[in-house]
């Protein structure tokens, strides 16, 4: 018969080497730079009256990012027939930013969603 405190020793030694690795080797990993924590959002805006969208999109995103030139970068698309507005890669901070400006309705995340089941013809039956 097995001694049961010798199996809860050798389970907690085990336990402890794990974690004890796995937090040596999260304080050895450098730290994350700001661009690493960008994520994609988009962006909804009053739609401006007698203004070129787009123009109205990088002015907007410009003075939170510091230049037109950064903004032009950190832009994905321009929104301007259903809603108005853009997505753009941002930091938690930018977004922030952004959600203080007086013509931005809305900053949510970018998601993406799959549809369940094949889209293909001959997922459908079709062959």
């Amino acid at each position: 018969m097995r001694n049961p405190k010798y199996s809860n020793a050798t389970l907690l030694l085990v336990v402890f080497v794990v974690v004890s690795i796995a937090m040596a080797e999260a304080s050895t990993k450098p730290q994350a730079s700001p661009e690493a924590e960008s994520s994609v959002y988009i962006v909804y805006l009053n739609r401006p009256e007698g203004v070129d969208p787009e123009a109205f999109h990088l002015r907007t995103l410009a003075s939170v990012l510091g230049s037109e030139a950064a903004a032009k970068d950190a832009v994905i698309y321009h929104y301007m027939h259903a809603a108005s507005g853009f997505s753009a890669k941002l930091t938690p901070k930018q977004v922030e930013d952004l959600k203080a400006q007086p013509d931005v309705l809305q900053v949510v995340p970018s998601r993406t969603y799959q549809l369940h089941g094949s889209t293909t013809a001959h997922g459908m039956g079709t062959f």
